[in-house]
């Protein structure tokens, strides 16, 4: 049976990596490459770096010999690539198969798809015949109550009029060889996953599913494996804050006997 993943996701918004709640506040943590550096020392199975910037601006504001400034996401992605030392997950501003490419080139393993594969689904079946499936995740941020969620675009800007499970489901046929799947209205709450919208997409599809959104504790990751069949849980801003946080969730979830590596420290 394969393993349960646990995965920090990283939101990276012009340059500093932000905290976020309900994909409209967002308070700055710091630089990318330290919190890489101090996640990959915790033995996390994967890392997601999410860029959600509204623009090409990315300044630190600051130029060191402690934080090189940079001025493009994929300098910035190879500086992340370097110091990272498990899978990494590269998602934002992906448009067209060269962005696609550039981000796998520069260190990424994977990449992540949202907005342009609304726009555009074919782009889905063009990923993964470039690429492979196992490089494609499909991203679907939605927002709403059971059982009339909407898949929305643009960093929960526009409404597609789309369903999660339907979404998810045309996107495994079209190539994607995984789905992150995230409640636009548990972003930051710390009350748990939307349950019932994982267990859907989960159901819809025979891919990894990855959950996302809201959790506040650990329980909240085990419930995401239990409750809602998710293949890996995933989070944000909970890791932020507390000394070996990955280390701390692995071991909780292990400690359940829920099919997680048993956790221990990189260094």
């Amino acid at each position: 049976m394969l393993k349960k993943r646990l995965i920090p996701i990283v939101l990276l918004r012009n340059g500093f990596v932000v905290q976020s709640k309900l994909f409209k506040r967002y308070q700055r943590l710091g630089n990318p490459t330290t919190i890489v550096e101090r996640l990959s020392d915790w033995a996390a199975d994967e890392l997601i770096y999410l860029d959600i910037s509204t623009d090409a601006s990315y300044d630190l504001g600051r130029d060191d010999l402690n934080f090189v400034n940079r001025h493009s996401i994929l300098e910035i992605l190879g500086d992340i690539s370097s110091k990272c030392f498990m899978p990494l997950t590269f998602g934002g501003g992906i448009r067209k198969l060269e962005d696609a490419e550039a981000r796998i080139r520069t260190g990424a393993d994977k990449f992540t798809v949202n907005s342009q594969a609304l726009i555009e689904p074919d782009f889905v079946d063009a990923c993964a015949r470039e690429f492979g499936c196992q490089c494609v995740v499909v991203s679907i941020d939605a927002k709403g109550c059971h059982p009339s969620w909407e898949v929305f675009r643009m960093g929960g800007k526009i409404g597609t009029g789309r369903r999660p499970g339907e979404w998810a489901a045309e996107v495994e046929k079209r190539g994607a060889g995984e789905i992150l799947i995230n409640s636009i209205d548990r972003d930051g709450s710390g009350h748990g996953y939307d349950i019932a919208l994982i267990r859907t997409v989960a159901e819809a599809v025979k891919i990894p599913v990855i959950a996302l959104g809201g959790v506040g504790t650990w329980d909240h990751l085990a419930a995401g494996i239990i409750e809602g069949g998710a293949s890996a849980v995933a989070a944000a801003n909970i890791f932020h804050y507390t000394e070996n946080s990955v280390y701390e969730a692995k071991k909780a979830l292990f400690e359940r006997a829920l099919n997680f590596r048993q956790p221990s420290l990189g260094y």
